[in-house]
């Protein structure tokens, strides 16, 4: 029988302050069952397990995200939206290590194709590279750049292994001006395949 007052929701939402707090690792069902004072089993009446656990607080911090970059970008275009998306990943991921780490799991394809805020990423992000007129199979390749971009960056300078004398933020800025330049003149591949 579910205990009183625990939700999948509540979970979650103290998964995510515990991943801050100890690290994305640190999430797992004991220490979230401590968390609220009950036994482990108290949490499989609204979780499957820790997989279950992680992938919920996964989406939860996505939607988090889509939530700060959403406001950022209405409005803007190409090299502004571009800026405005990065940044508001960047400020996401280093206000908020351990969510952040949390999120970068595979999701399986079924549960995200039902989760909203998948879908809203996938329309924010498809919306800002619009100016750049990339089709498929161009468009996931871009986005794959973008991310692995925006996260190896974020994930260096948390670590600080930026340790040259050069300015991080002035760095950033460069990487926001080559990708730009890199959107702008892609190497097209003919679509068709996706």
């Amino acid at each position: 029988m579910p205990r009183a007052g625990l939700t999948a929701d509540r979970l979650v939402a103290a998964a995510a302050e515990l991943a801050d707090e100890a690290g994305s690792d640190g999430v797992t069902i004991s220490a979230l069952a401590r968390r609220f004072g009950v036994k482990d089993a108290s949490l499989y009446s609204h979780v499957k397990n820790l997989k279950d656990l992680r992938t919920r607080l996964a989406l939860f911090v996505g939607g988090e995200m889509i939530d700060r970059i959403a406001p950022a970008v209405a409005g803007l275009a190409g090299k502004d939206a571009l800026a405005a998306f990065a940044g508001a990943y960047r400020e996401y991921a280093l206000q908020h290590p351990g969510r952040y780490a949390a999120a970068q799991i595979r999701i399986d394809q079924d549960i995200a194709v039902d989760s909203a805020a998948m879908r809203r990423t996938a329309e924010i992000t498809h919306g800002m590279l619009r100016a750049y007129g990339l089709a498929e199979p161009d468009l996931t390749d871009a986005i794959r750049l973008l991310r692995s971009t925006f996260h190896g960056y974020c994930a260096l300078e948390a670590g600080g292994s930026f340790g040259a004398p050069r300015d991080v933020q002035r760095s950033w800025e460069k990487a926001i001006d080559a990708l730009h330049t890199a959107l702008t003149h892609w190497p097209r591949e003919a679509s068709g395949e996706a």
